[in-house]
């Protein structure tokens, strides 16, 4: 997906827009909508409810479609592509790069997708089709089949002479790729050398062979790692015989961060990264409905563990005002954790070298945390009840849930990463169970012990 404008470059836009709807005046509307960016459009329809988003649509012209839609989340991507036949999306996609004709045409039904494929011309359905072809989120899905490609032998001059043959050249170049009479990836030849170079020079007298080409099934966050370490603008794409299928530019690489920040924020809350803000209620309600079952049965099994020490909480009051802090301060400590953890998973600093190390660390600064506010929080307790031994309770409990909180939150990703589930998605809830159930459990249990 695309990246979006800054909210507050829209937020003018977004104010006229409102006005305009407002006072009935959809020629202005119009001319706003058909005038902007495609990046500012596509902010204004997502930041709209959604009857306001089909009258902009349709306000739309015919040949902004395209540019527009590929700006969109799924979610109204696909809202606005089902009403919509064959012969509609293939005007509306014409011109764009084919990785994202391939984004746009893998919200539509596979009978769909046919369709269109049917629909385009030889060489447009060739490339999409060799993107289709590959999962969403490897570098296959995300490569552009559109490069420009040379032989060693060839010479500079013969390169500059064919270079002026295109009526344009594709965005965001700085190397030509080489390869050899099977198409193999060879290396690349950067244009800042071709500008200032003898032109009676070889391609392979300044190519540069040591550029690392990314094959097709590599992950995208693995492509978004490497194109962070080595600071490229661009990189070639092979097959697994080393052939060139295409390249992957910095602007598709911005796209994954970006994916990934908001997959790794909106899963801490059951939530998919395209959760339409303005989308409809009973959508939205749906979508949360499950989150928030599973959530439940993780409240009744705390529930349950606090019913055990029915008697405890009969006889002293004092423990029901006091449980909740142990709870809450395991619960912070966890996710202080946990989302260090996850982040280091995601940019590739934690794995089985160095996650031992990771989990003692994390259990010292459990164990040196719970020791200082437990001092804290036990004069804080026993000054308010005027009790000495529910002081010395409630710091037991606080020292035992910390570092439980803290090896929880450092295992639990790890664990979850080698059963192949999302850290970021089922980690939250895994955390909070365990820190509910240990908190009550050493509160509760410490205090009958003494109590009862």
């Amino acid at each position: 997906m695309p990246a979006k404008p800054e909210k507050e470059h829209s937020q003018p836009h977004l104010d006229e827009l409102n006005k305009a709807f407002s006072s009935g005046a959809f020629i202005q509307l119009r001319r706003l909508l058909n005038n902007l960016p495609a990046t500012e459009v596509a902010h204004l329809i997502e930041s709209s409810p959604s009857k306001t988003r089909s009258i902009m649509w349709k306000l739309v012209d015919l040949e902004n479609e395209g540019e527009i839609l590929h700006y969109l989340s799924d979610d109204i991507q696909s809202q606005f592509l089902r009403q919509m036949d064959p012969e509609e999306v293939v005007a509306i996609t014409e011109g764009l790069e084919a990785d994202d004709i391939a984004d746009i045409l893998q919200q539509l039904p596979d009978r769909v997708i046919r369709e269109v494929l049917q629909s385009m011309g030889l060489q447009d359905r060739l490339r999409v089709e060799k993107v289709l072809s590959f999962a969403e989120d490897t570098a296959g899905g995300l490569m552009n089949t559109d490069t420009i490609t040379v032989r060693p032998k060839t010479t500079l001059d013969v390169v500059l002479r064919y270079l002026r043959r295109h009526d344009e050249l594709p965005e965001i170049i700085e190397n030509i790729f080489v390869v050899n009479r099977q198409d193999e990836f060879v290396g690349v030849l950067p244009l800042r050398r071709v500008l200032v170079s003898d032109p009676s020079t070889t391609v392979r007298e300044i190519m540069n062979t040591e550029v690392e080409a990314i094959p097709a099934n590599m992950h995208d966050s693995d492509v978004a790692n490497l194109f962070e370490i080595h600071d490229w603008v661009s990189a070639p794409v092979i097959d697994d015989s080393g052939k060139l299928l295409g390249r992957i530019t910095i602007d598709d690489v911005v796209d994954v961060i970006r994916e990934d920040a908001d997959h790794s924020l909106m899963s801490m809350a059951g939530l998919d990264e395209d959760e339409d803000t303005f989308g409809p209620v009973l959508q939205t309600a749906s979508r949360r409905a499950l989150w928030l079952g599973i959530n439940l049965i993780t409240a009744f099994i705390a529930s349950a563990v606090i019913y055990m020490f029915e008697g405890a909480l009969d006889k002293v009051v004092a423990l029901a005002i006091l449980m909740p802090i142990v709870a809450s301060m395991g619960g912070v400590a966890g996710t202080q954790t946990l989302t260090v953890v996850i982040r280091g998973m995601a940019l590739g600093h934690v794995g089985r070298h160095n996650s031992r190390w990771l989990i003692n660390k994390e259990l010292m600064v459990g164990i040196l945390n719970g020791l200082c506010w437990s001092v804290v929080v036990a004069i804080a307790a026993a000054l308010w009840f005027d009790d000495r031994l529910i002081g010395y309770i409630i710091a037991g409990a606080m020292v035992i849930n910390l570092i439980t909180a803290s090896l929880a939150g450092a295992t639990i990703p790890i664990v979850l990463k080698s059963l192949d589930i999302d850290p970021a998605l089922a980690g939250s809830v895994a955390l909070t169970t365990v820190t509910d159930v240990i908190g009550f459990m050493s509160f509760l249990g410490l205090a009958t012990w003494f109590y009862l």
